[in-house]
């Protein structure tokens, strides 16, 4: 007998992880450069240490004015409907966010589908879920196939779908009439999540799917405080959808899910999301910059939506990724096969990806 007497399944698999390595540059995980200021930190740590006054209780397992404090964030992309506290459920990231919807609406027996490629992760949760996983192909400039899609979810007839927008790796966004017509193809029969992990980075004019929410019962739009907030460590994701879909999650989550500590510091988080959105903009510019300069130097580049850039191809994108970290730069190696992503970073910071991949241009056959 094989020892520890693992699920079969499970067996040779290696955990998920990019690499964390110490190099002067690192661009591989899409983490906003621009850290807290010293009035966010303080104001973080006054709350926190207020909160540890009472660690000796459980935490507010409802957590209602931390639902109520994101339903006000999430209102003005809403398309003029306020989002309701009721509609707003939180969790430990929105990994924990997807997990807790594939444990309520998938398990043995359903089904789970999205489109290649995506966000790596989706079938992790299928997998660790007992939920059968099917992923569709996107078109060949990233977008979701619309006819394909129905006909897929038509013949497989899934309780969830899975549908990142901007999507990971590709930065690719989905409009709201692809995201309305998926929804009514499932009908009742299961729930559509977009995952809008990137959602503030999207560019001008591009809507979120929170405004179709009135429209589609069957719709969940999720988000964190990971990206635009740069609050990574905080781990903090939440989703709104309707009453109901909140209620059935309170089935499968964890007692107490969601510590003190960690709905004290997005409370605070949120009380200055004007300046720690502030640098949104920045990124958006140069994003849009570092796609410019990309095809400018006969690379082919992904339209983005989010704060990270696909670019390739390359014969051995591998050799290129070294490369580049030979030159202290780390991005990361995913996506496609010849496709490498970077995440946009400082002024500064891209000046020397810029510099590191010329170099590698040249040194590399």
């Amino acid at each position: 007998m094989t020892w520890p007497p693992l699920r079969e399944e499970l067996r040779g698999i290696e955990p998920y992880g990019a690499p964390q390595l110490d190099v002067p540059v690192q661009l591989n995980v899409n983490e906003n450069p621009y850290g807290p200021s010293s009035a966010v930190v303080a104001d973080i740590a006054t709350a926190v240490a207020h909160a540890a006054t009472t660690l000796n209780r459980y935490p507010d397992r409802e957590f209602l004015a931390l639902r109520t404090a994101l339903a006000a964030y999430l209102t003005p992309d809403g398309g003029g409907t306020a989002v309701a506290p009721e509609q707003v459920w939180a969790a430990n990231g929105s990994n924990e966010i997807m997990l807790q919807l594939l444990q309520a609406f998938g398990g043995p027996g359903r089904t789970a589908v999205s489109f290649a490629p995506t966000y790596s992760m989706y079938p992790e949760y299928a997998r660790d879920t007992s939920t059968r996983w099917v992923a569709g192909h996107r078109a060949s400039d990233y977008s979701v196939d619309l006819d394909a899609a129905r006909a897929l979810i038509e013949t497989e007839r899934p309780s969830v779908v899975l549908l990142p927008s901007p999507n990971n790796p590709t930065g690719t966004a989905l409009p709201q009439h692809a995201v309305s017509a998926l929804c009514e193809t499932v009908g009742d029969d299961g729930i559509v999540v977009v995952d809008e992990a990137y959602g503030e980075f999207r560019r001008e004019g591009v809507p979120s799917a929170l405004a179709l929410l009135p429209a589609h019962r069957n719709l969940v739009v999720t988000r964190t405080m990971s990206k635009a907030f740069a609050g990574a460590g905080l781990r903090l994701g939440y989703l709104a959808a309707d009453p109901a879909i909140c209620d059935a999650i309170r089935v499968v989550r964890l007692p107490y899910h969601l510590s003190t500590v960690t709905q004290a510091a997005a409370l605070a988080a949120l009380r200055h999301a004007p300046e720690l959105l502030g640098r949104v903009d920045d990124l958006r510019a140069e994003r849009d910059a570092t796609v410019t300069w990309l095809r400018e130097q006969g690379l082919e580049v992904a339209d983005s939506d989010a704060n990270f850039v696909l670019f390739g191809t390359f014969a051995d994108r591998h050799a290129v990724w070294q490369n580049l970290l030979d030159h202290g730069v780390l991005i990361r190696e995913t996506g496609p096969d010849g496709w490498l992503r970077v995440s946009v970073g400082t002024a500064d910071e891209m000046a020397e990806f810029r510099d590191a991949l010329t170099h590698t241009l040249k040194e590399l056959p």
